[in-house]
């Protein structure tokens, strides 16, 4: 029985992840350099560890760069590109939901919370959480599981007895391994990833009401 919905934040409530990647390419490209998606992609839903793009634009060109402008660069693309986007599709009407049906709420987040938390005001949906979960709170985050097995013991549920929604593969690994169901979401830059092992996966929430997302899944896994 499912008692527990848990969302990841960037790419999947807003998706600030395609405005980074769009961002890092328009500076990358004034330097002469362009930035494929299926290395950005290895950083999507973790941290700079996995890929590092100021390693990346220096190995390009060769010599050292001003990181500290790069940096500026970005995130002055990066605030010029959120300023029209909002909540993706669904994502409040789920929120409205699992309230309404009483499922505890969580959110498992690789970012720190000085970055989610304003976006969650911002849009009028913290009220929505029990529970929310970022790096500041764990040592590893995804693909490790730490973030979604600390968000289960917070709201005090096992993994058979929640979702987990997830845009990425980091995200979706973390999820399987803390022993979650996984709805996997992508927007733009991951939906090329090769989902595996999920157990549904949507174009947006708008596809299905939430209801129908629990029955599916549940009903596969020989629940229902």
């Amino acid at each position: 029985m499912i008692k527990a919905i848990i969302f990841d934040f960037d790419g999947l409530i807003v998706d600030t992840e395609s405005a980074w990647y769009e961002a890092f390419k328009d500076v990358f490209r004034q330097y002469g350099v362009d930035l494929p998606l299926s290395l950005w992609g290895k950083c999507i839903g973790t941290t700079f560890e996995a890929f590092d793009p100021f390693d990346y634009l220096e190995e390009q060109l060769k010599r050292n760069i001003d990181r500290e402008a790069v940096v500026r660069q970005t995130k002055e693309r990066h605030d010029v590109l959120m300023a029209t986007r909002g909540l993706r599709p669904g994502v409040r009407q789920y929120l409205e939901t699992a309230k309404q049906r009483r499922f505890g709420i969580g959110l498992a987040s690789s970012s720190n919370r000085n970055w989610v938390e304003p976006y969650l005001k911002q849009y009028g949906i913290i009220q929505y959480f029990d529970a929310i979960l970022t790096a500041d709170n764990v040592k590893k985050v995804k693909p490790d599981p730490e973030l979604y097995l600390k968000a289960l013991s917070s709201l005090n549920v096992k993994g058979e007895e929640a979702v987990a929604f997830e845009d990425s593969l980091n995200g979706l690994r973390a999820a399987k391994a803390a022993g979650l169901y996984c709805v996997v979401v992508p927007n733009q830059v991951t939906d090329f990833m090769p989902f595996e092992n999920h157990d549904l996966k949507l174009g947006s929430m708008e596809e299905l009401p939430l209801e129908q997302v629990i029955a599916a899944i549940t009903c596969k896994a020989g629940d229902a």
